[in-house]
């Protein structure tokens, strides 16, 4: 339970942080679909550990093997096995710590669900799992590229304190390329500059940072969502927040919409060609649950990483007084690799939903 994402296009996660492997299994993908093991290693690439000195210096290759659903390149319409081997874990970083659950992680959490937690790393609440919805989600993208022209750009637009907006206008001409010119992937070189600083300051200092990942996702036909319960911008909710150290999401004017009034607020329509468009887009693309046809433009924020290097009072199971200062191989902020986790998980709800309408659809 719990370990599976969508309902036609289908994707379950197994694995651990420090076991043998991480993977996926895609089941739904549509027959006949080009798929490129270049193009899921490329995404495995930018999420991968040890890729810049902003991040954590665990050396894993994350070379993904397709084991199955794949022949000469296309699809066969059977579930996709994508499988990458662990090859630099150490769970021997954390037995010191078997006995004490560590602040802001999942170690007491997932006793009291289970009654036992993994002892090395965080186990499935670990963000290693986070690269087998990479594999996934670079299937689904493909399948939303050759099928819809759906394009899906991520961006880090905070840091800390540090802020980045880009221009709405912009939105229509980003690319991957301008998002990693800089380490930190935020498409601005000032401020990628100035947030490379913060995170730096931050890991000297044996702390760590939080901030923003910004989404577009652009050519997204209208249509695409389902009524009430699982209204697209629902679903996207709940696959950003289900990223590890996600706490927020915000589509289109978000919370500044609630301080703005309706006449303003409203995006009218407007004729463009044979199809209608809107003045404005405070709605973020989605108007009652359903993808309108203008950009889906979403933020998530993410929490600052909890184990950081500083000595913290906390307790362990029996309620002891300790002291803990954090092992292990740990990135001082996670948002310059949750690009790519956040594209993935938007691709895998459009993809579902892509399929889910072709359902529903007379034409």
């Amino acid at each position: 339970m719990g370990s599976s994402f969508g309902t036609v296009f289908r994707t379950t996660t197994f694995g651990e942080s420090h076991g043998a492997g991480v993977g996926a299994v895609v089941d739904g993908c549509p027959a006949g679909i080009s798929i490129s093991l270049t193009e899921i290693q490329a995404q495995l690439e930018r999420r991968r550990p040890g890729q810049s000195r902003l991040t954590t210096p665990r050396q894993e290759g994350d070379e993904v093997e397709i084991l199955s659903g794949v022949e000469a390149g296309l699809s066969l319409g059977t579930p996709i096995g994508l499988l990458v081997r662990n090859l630099n874990q150490k769970p021997g970083d954390y037995r010191q710590m078997a006995n004490i659950p560590r602040p802001s992680h999942a170690d007491y959490s997932y006793r009291m669900k289970y009654g036992v937690n993994s002892l090395s790393g965080g186990g499935r609440a670990s963000a290693r799992e986070t690269l087998a919805r990479v594999a996934a989600g670079s299937v689904a993208e493909q399948f939303l590229r050759s099928r819809f022209g759906v394009e899906i750009i991520a961006w880090v637009s905070q840091v800390g304190e540090v802020t980045f907006e880009l221009p709405e206008a912009e939105l229509e001409q980003l690319s991957r390329s301008a998002v990693d010119a800089a380490a930190v992937r935020c498409p601005d070189p000032d401020k990628a500059a100035l947030m490379t600083a913060a995170i730096e300051k931050a890991a000297a200092e044996k702390d760590s940072l939080g901030g923003v990942i910004s989404c577009v996702c652009r050519k997204v036909p209208a249509g695409w969502g389902e009524p009430v319960f699982d209204k697209l911008d629902a679903l996207l909710a709940q696959a950003m927040i289900s990223i590890p150290a996600a706490k927020g999401f915000m589509l289109g004017s978000g919370f500044a919409g609630a301080a703005m009034s309706g006449s303003r607020h409203n995006d009218r329509f407007l004729k463009d060609g044979d199809r209608l468009t809107t003045a404005t887009n405070f709605s973020g693309g989605v108007q009652g649950g359903i993808s309108n046809g203008q950009l889906i433009n979403f933020k998530v924020a993410f929490k600052p990483v909890p184990t950081i290097g500083k000595v913290q009072e906390t307790v362990d199971y029996e309620g002891n007084q300790v002291l803990l200062k954090g092992k292990g191989r740990h990135d001082p902020c996670v948002l310059p690799r949750a690009v790519p986790i956040v594209e993935a998980m938007a691709a895998l709800t459009l993809a579902d939903l892509a399929l889910r309408q072709r359902g529903n659809s007379l034409f």
